[in-house]
């Protein structure tokens, strides 16, 4: 297996990587020959801020009553908590290949991972709702940075031909969150105290820190120095309200307010693009786009991530409203998703090399779509053990389609251009998951309303599901754009 690795890795050399002359893209055979050898190290530790974050997350919802007990308000009040995070996270996701380029990848990787943990432990002394609030935007700083960062460091220290290992490697660890947090959650809550789900984050993140700071080379950037204020400001403003403009519409009587909101995210967004043309180094840089690999990778990634954002809010209240089943055991059904997709991320890279990113793409791009519209038919009277296998195999091919969009999307994009490529990339990633949602609780709020009002029924859940399996069945188009060599030094699939 060696030897295979060293001939294919003299290959790929040799060959180059597939961009034209004058693109500025450095050997990256020569510049990044130590890290390579160790990618899988080097995932593992970015590994850990995405594992940290995900626990975090997945962990928090399941304590969410408990907590608004113990702080003297309304279940429903403490949403603000978890929007506070995502408006930090459109604040800030922007600004992070900027600073990388600054300060160095490894400075502002730990660095994120720092403040994580500060907000962690604020929100875990938090005794008013309004100080968590505040903890966990701080908290969501740290995530804005740490995500995106630590992609950043891996896409800088891992050679072409070793990316969709890497990345598989990468997000192994992150998928395990999903999968212990509904448990680990309910055991905080019973035996011990809320507060415990955030002091989890200490030793994780030192961990990661330490890792970091061993076995992570400081790399900066080419790019820019100037920061830019306006577009900062700008794009800030517009991801901002289009996110709580998303968060509210799934909230009743509040439609007139979402709709300002989103409102005026998309009239700033417009001015945001109107100054991205004119400037030099725009925070978010639209030039990007026009790298046809990365352009079908965020369009074709965005449809498939709003089915993705919606699927995680449908399942759980068609399961306990429509099916009446308990919380424990909704969540015990919901897991064979994320264990499908910790499944596939051990043979993305051989399926990846046997038949290309396009081929893989279109197909699995499809087959998700279809177990995804398969959710519409669930019943009360299907066996358990059917759902679990539609929801596993729903999650295997949805991972696989990550994974291959993860990684071609950087393809052709040049070292220089790395840390805003993947800001950019990461921006959208976030937005699409909450536009999902926005999908989502709009067709149910429809359809509610058109029922009579009351619970939503069976119906209108399947309804639901077979709008959000339409969207991303839509990125079948944009697959079939993809060149039929696309991608294939990372692969190393050979026709």
């Amino acid at each position: 297996m060696g030897s295979r690795r060293g001939r294919l890795a003299t290959t790929m050399a040799d060959a180059g990587d597939g961009v034209p002359p004058g693109s500025g893209m450095p050997d990256v055979t020569d510049a990044r020959p130590a890290a390579a050898r160790g990618y899988r190290v080097i995932a593992l530790v970015v590994a850990s801020a995405l594992f940290m974050q995900q626990l975090d997350g997945t962990v928090l919802t399941i304590a969410l009553p408990t907590m608004a007990r113990d702080l003297g308000v309304p279940a429903t009040n403490l949403s603000l908590a978890l929007t506070s995070y995502l408006l930090s996270l459109a604040l800030f996701i922007p600004a992070s290949g900027t600073l990388a380029d600054r300060f160095g990848s490894r400075t502002i990787f730990c660095g994120a991972i720092g403040v994580f943990l500060l907000g962690s432990i604020l929100c875990a002394q938090a005794g008013s709702l309004w100080m968590l609030v505040a903890a966990r935007f701080l908290q969501g700083i740290g995530g804005a940075m740490m995500v995106p960062v630590g992609r950043l460091v891996l896409l800088r220290s891992v050679r072409r031909e070793d990316m969709v290992q890497a990345l598989s490697w990468l997000v192994m660890p992150a998928l395990v969150g999903p999968i212990l947090g509904p448990p680990l959650g309910g055991l905080i809550v019973t035996w011990l105290d809320w507060r415990w789900i955030f002091y989890l984050n200490i030793p994780i993140g030192i961990a990661g820190i330490l890792g970091a700071l061993t076995l992570i080379p400081d790399i900066r950037g080419d790019g820019p120095q100037r920061f830019d204020t306006s577009g900062f400001v700008l794009s800030g403003i517009a991801l901002g309200c289009l996110l709580f403009g998303f968060e509210l519409s799934s909230r009743a009587g509040t439609g007139w307010i979402a709709l300002a909101l989103v409102g005026t995210g998309l009239a700033a967004g417009y001015a945001y693009i109107r100054h991205a043309r004119r400037a030099t180094d725009p925070i978010l840089d639209l030039r990007l786009m026009q790298v046809p690999t990365f352009r079908l990778s965020v369009i074709g990634g965005s449809l498939t991530r709003i089915t993705q954002g919606a699927q995680p809010f449908l399942l759980p209240l068609m399961f306990q409203i429509g099916f009446g089943l308990s919380a424990a055991t909704t969540g015990t059904i919901t897991m064979a998703t994320a264990i499908g997709a910790l499944a596939m991320k051990a043979l993305a890279p051989r399926v990846l090399r046997r038949f290309g990113f396009r081929r893989s793409l279109i197909v699995s791009g499809l087959v998700s779509s279809l177990g995804y519209a398969t959710c519409a038919l669930f019943r009360p009277d299907w066996p358990v053990a059917a759902i679990i296998g539609v929801l596993a195999l729903s999650g295997f091919f949805t991972s696989f389609q990550f994974t291959g969009y993860n990684a071609i999307a950087y393809a052709e994009v040049a070292d220089g251009r790395m840390s805003a490529a993947a800001s950019f990339y990461a921006t959208f990633q976030q937005l699409m998951l909450s536009l999902g949602i926005c999908v989502a609780a709009t067709v149910l709020e429809v359809g509610t309303l058109a029922g009579g009002g009351g619970a939503p029924t069976l119906t209108v859940f399947s309804t639901a599901f077979a709008v959000v399996s339409a969207i991303s069945a839509a990125a079948f188009f944009w697959n079939r754009q993809f060149a039929t060599d696309a991608g294939d030094t990372m692969s190393g699939h050979r026709p």
